[in-house]
């Protein structure tokens, strides 16, 4: 028989009751969609060090805790004359719907820069925030479209940059 000391049953109980608030139960009733694909393009401009740089742009977005936080991990892929760049970020985001059809997301998280230039590989951590909008034309929310203007702050280069997502949401139940 084994004996758990009191300190474990405590952390334990603990951990498990963590897992339970974070853990979203599915009802009938709940017409949120598991997880929202975004879909779409990537601008982004240097703030200290100039240039400009595009490319495509794609996410996932589910929300462990309803009302209270959303979680995006996505990737970008950014190219300009003289380098290829992948972001790939986490975000974390508090909703706030402004109407039944329009709902505001700010949110910050770690971010991992892969860079190729001049024929060099370099990865470095960064930080990003985002304003994210999400516009639902219908009631259904079968289909919408996002706008996201980010800052963005390379840790190890000491550069910062301002970006602006948009395009397609598909929401997946």
């Amino acid at each position: 028989m084994v004996v758990m000391s009191r300190h474990r049953w405590k952390t334990s109980r603990a951990f498990i009751a963590a897992l339970l608030l974070l853990v979203r139960p599915v009802q009938a009733e709940d017409k949120d969609p598991a997880v929202i694909v975004e879909i779409g393009g990537a601008g982004q401009w240097g703030l200290n060090a100039g240039g400009s740089s595009f490319g495509p742009v794609a996410a996932v977005e589910f929300t462990p805790i309803k009302n209270w936080l959303e979680i995006e991990a996505g990737v970008t892929s950014l190219f300009s004359r003289r380098q290829t760049e992948w972001d790939t970020g986490l975000v974390f985001k508090k909703p706030f719907e402004l109407s039944p059809n329009i709902e505001f997301e700010p949110g910050v998280g770690p971010q991992w820069i892969h860079t190729v230039a001049g024929g060099r590989t370099t990865n470095s951590i960064g930080a990003e925030a985002q304003l994210d909008f999400m516009f639902w034309p219908t009631a259904a929310r079968k289909i919408g479209w996002f706008l996201e203007p980010t800052y963005g702050y390379d840790f190890a280069k000491g550069q910062q940059s301002f970006g602006v997502n948009v395009g397609l949401l598909i929401p997946i139940r």
